[in-house]
């Protein structure tokens, strides 16, 4: 293994100093290959190798994608080069079809009889170009393979090179080479159902991180203009409709001065006469103003402004948050699952965990199902000593280890052996109790919800049965 290092290292360096520009015709009628033959391009372009090339039977095509140009780099089975320099194409259906003739060419060139593509999973990047290539008839006789490869899989991979620059491609040909050595596993073609119902899970996940942020930033400019306001809310909800009917009308001077009885009755029609004692959250209010910092005037319609402009982006999150929430659970209906059988867990927390799982299929065991998710800790040992205070390995998807949480801290309230397991792991710690308990309980909940999809199980509260 050593030795296969050292010498991609040599080849690495050498390659990746001056990558070959080349702008490939799409005209099917005359093969690319004769163009570069009558260019008298094909001596620059092929590398001279003193191995049998035709040995090989596969064909690796390593890409290095990005918002405007690619980069391919083309290896044989046995890290050699068959081409000197990277080909550069366009990210786009044009670019993508001068790769498909360009890759055709060389494997009728050197009798290839498979072809691997390896890409990194770089945004929304790699969608198109492996769709396209995936579904390409022209590919479909060398039985191609696709490696969707996460980044860190790529920069640790290019860790073990000794300086090795940082340009295209270069990079190109570390994905090839990370495919070569076999350690990562063929990403089959995305489901389009998965697919379209991962992208209204993860834009909700988008959303509520908005919402979270505004929030916040109404927090604060409440407590400036009411800074008793946010610890003594008499209200269960601080952003509920006469909460905030409160807020935008009345200074704490409006407050203190202003009649009882007139209080409650705007606290009652705001209420919507749902509030079980008006007339408390009255006097609460009136003794939180007279305690209040008064704002300057000058400060305060500035204060005010901001506040109406923030409470108004709440208004509209909160809006487009129901709309998304019903079309995902009208998507989830195309779905054959029981996640919604487990207490606390509904449509939307289902199609976040569902959505991002893909095919239950991928996963050999319920371990693999956690480190995907990055619901894994980190182990730290030396001699004697074993770390009892470990951090978690946050390198998988982090949409799944979020919706999984989230289904956690539902579960938790509404079911007896996740209630009694999160106050345990709770229990046994003096710091962090809330948020180790919680990730803890999550991690506790993949082996049911890898049961329930695997084997299509309903939940009941001492384990799962089948249908």
């Amino acid at each position: 293994m050593l030795c296969l290092f050292s010498l991609s290292v040599h080849r690495l360096s050498i390659d990746g100093q001056a990558p070959y520009k080349l702008n490939l015709s799409t005209n099917h009628g005359e093969g690319v290959l004769q163009k570069l033959k009558r260019q008298r391009t094909f001596k620059k372009l092929f590398a001279k190798r003193s191995v049998n090339l035709s040995m090989s039977s596969t064909l690796i095509v390593g890409i290095d994608i990005s918002s405007e140009l690619n980069a391919a780099s083309f290896i044989d089975e046995a890290g050699n080069r068959l081409v000197k320099k990277a080909l550069f194409f366009p990210n786009d259906l044009d670019g993508a079809q001068q790769l498909i003739d360009f890759t055709i060419s060389l494997a009728q060139q050197f009798n290839i009889s498979s072809i691997k593509f390896g890409m990194e999973a770089t945004s929304h990047y790699a969608w198109h170009l492996h769709t396209f290539l995936a579904s390409s008839p022209e590919l479909a006789p060398f039985n191609p393979l696709f490696y969707v490869i996460n980044p860190s899989i790529i920069k640790s991979f290019k860790g073990a090179y000794i300086h090795l620059p940082k340009t295209d491609s270069v990079d190109a040909t570390v994905i090839a080479e990370c495919v070569r050595f076999g350690q990562v596993k063929p990403t089959p073609l995305p489901d389009l159902r998965y697919a379209a119902l991962q992208r209204l899970t993860r834009m909700r996940y988008h959303i509520v991180r908005s919402l979270v942020r505004e929030k916040n930033r109404a927090l604060n400019l409440i407590s400036f203009k009411f800074s008793t306001y946010p610890s003594e809310c008499p209200f269960s909800n601080i952003f509920g409709k006469a909460s905030l009917a409160i807020i935008e009308n009345f200074t704490p001077d409006d407050i203190a001065s202003m009649p009882l009885d007139n209080l409650i009755d705007f606290i009652v029609k705001n209420g919507n006469n749902r509030l079980s004692d008006p007339t408390q959250i009255a006097k609460t209010l009136k003794a939180a103003a007279n305690r209040a910092y008064r704002l300057h005037p000058d400060l305060a319609e500035a204060n005010d402004l901001a506040l109406s402009m923030t409470l108004e982006n709440i208004r509209f999150l909160e809006s487009q948050l129901k709309k998304l929430d019903g079309e995902i659970s009208r998507q989830l209906k195309a779905f054959n699952q029981t996640l919604t059988t487990i207490p606390g867990i509904g449509d939307v927390l289902a199609a976040g965990i569902i959505a991002e799982i893909g095919d239950i299929k991928r996963f050999n065991n319920e371990a693999a199902l956690a480190k995907y998710a990055g619901l894994i800790w980190n182990k730290y040992q030396s001699g004697n000593f074993n770390a009892q205070d470990t951090s978690l390995v946050k390198c998988g998807d982090q949409y799944l280890r979020y919706y999984l949480v989230e289904a956690a801290n539902c579960v938790r309230v509404h079911t007896v052996r996740f209630k009694e397991y999160y106050n345990k792991k709770y229990r046994e710690v003096p710091k962090h109790q809330h948020k180790r308990a919680l990730v803890l309980t999550a991690r506790r909940l993949i082996p049911l919800i890898f049961a329930m999809l695997s084997k299509g199980q309903i939940y009941q509260e001492r384990g799962v049965v089948s249908i």
